[in-house]
């Protein structure tokens, strides 16, 4: 029989106790047999690994149901309100906030105005005030928080800072990272819109369980992000995606047809001007069809062209233009299939304007898959939640 020493005994409880914890975030309450039939433990190894979790903090035994004959089996749960997480949505005129718990689950949302030409003062305390909002609504402190996630339009460094941004002219050169962790005593993970977006629709939307994924988000702004081999696809320099740039490409200045639409009344509002057409064009207006043609021709270019390159499973039309997707789906579907050597399968987004909110608390959850539930850490070190700018929030004791 091998002789374990100290050392091994310590990374073998470490191993157990995560593995135990795996099981319990995805199978949702267990009992301790079947914890031990899934971990592969024995059953008493198994009671010390949860009774060591349960002082930790990070497991807890469920209530037996009410009206339950007999002596039920003790049931235990991973205590997904040990800590919170918030997503952000920056966009050009919303700024969108999610709190939810550790597993992802949305607890609470808000939504503040902003004008796209707004000075970086007022956008930032458009930011602070939908956070606060969802505290208020939840019943959480700034405290609680673990971790903020944040998706914003432009082209993002992956140290946080916003290179190009042509839907909101002040946020060009920020280092949002840092603007955040002024903000939130927590820790702060920035990253674009877009790819957010397609990675909540992947998640929990129109391409769940799709290995690759090309995310149209189309809106007063249009964008894109891949999914490519069941991850999200960044780049080289973290500038994946952006098709728009591309003049050839004819989606900067698409959703002009729709908006400078002539079948748009003089006293609609600019803002309103683009869902004023898609309307029309669904009611059947010729002059409101001719311009939806117009913009789904240059939507199907850069389209198409990505199409050819990746061969994705699933093409999502997402965005606040996805509303309309009953108008906009037929016809690019027919553009594509005209050029597309294989054609895939084309789906509205389930998500519709919360995708990048959902997108961002899926990056938050899967943040901290990676640092707290890896088999590099150790579930039994009392840590304390890290501070803004010093890494991710650590193990630490619950407080019940």
């Amino acid at each position: 029989m091998t002789n374990l020493r100290g050392g091994d005994l310590s990374r073998l409880r470490q191993l157990n106790s995560l593995s135990a914890l795996r099981e319990l975030r995805g199978a949702g309450p267990l009992t301790l047999s079947a914890l031990a039939e899934r971990t592969g433990l024995s059953r008493p190894s198994t009671k010390d690994v949860v009774d060591e979790l349960i002082e930790l903090g990070w497991v807890v035994e469920v209530p037996p149901t009410a009206g339950s004959m007999g002596r039920p089996a003790r049931r235990y749960r991973f205590r997904a309100d040990s800590g919170y997480l918030v997503g952000i949505d920056i966009g050009a005129h919303n700024v969108r906030a999610a709190l939810a718990d550790l597993d992802g689950e949305v607890l609470a949302e808000t939504r503040q105005p902003v004008l796209p030409e707004a000075p970086l003062a007022d956008r930032l305390a458009a930011i602070e005030r939908a956070v606060d909002g969802c505290l208020a609504l939840s019943g959480k402190r700034m405290t609680d928080l673990w971790t903020v996630a944040v998706g914003t339009n432009g082209v993002v460094t992956p140290e946080g800072r916003v290179v190009f941004s042509a839907a909101i002219p002040a946020w060009r050169g920020l280092d949002l990272a840092a603007e955040l962790r002024r903000m939130f005593p927590c820790e702060v993970l920035i990253e674009n819109d877009s790819r957010l977006a397609v990675l909540a629709e992947s998640k929990r939307g129109a391409a769940r369980g799709a290995g690759d994924v090309v995310f149209l988000h189309i809106g007063r702004r249009m964008g894109s992000a891949l999914i490519i081999d069941g991850k999200l696809h960044r780049g080289y320099g973290a500038a994946a995606g952006e098709i728009a740039m591309l003049p050839e490409a004819r989606w900067y200045d698409a959703p002009e047809h729709l908006h400078a639409c002539p079948a748009v009344p003089a006293d609609v509002p600019p803002e309103d001007a683009a869902g004023h057409t898609l309307a029309a064009a669904r009611d059947g207006d010729p002059v409101a069809l001719d311009c939806v043609g117009r913009f789904v021709d240059d939507l199907a270019v850069g389209t198409a062209a990505m199409v050819l390159l990746l061969d994705p499973e699933v093409v999502v039309l997402g965005g606040g233009f996805s509303r309309s997707a009953d108008v906009l789906l037929p016809p690019l579907r027919e553009r594509l299939e005209r050029v597309c050597m294989r054609m895939p399968e084309v789906r509205a987004s389930t998500l519709g304007e919360e995708c990048v909110v959902f997108g961002a608390i899926e990056y938050a959850v899967a943040h901290h898959d990676r640092h707290l539930f890896s088999d590099d850490v150790d579930p039994g070190a009392q840590r304390s939640p890290g501070s803004a700018g010093q890494g991710s929030p650590t193990w630490t004791r619950g407080t019940g």
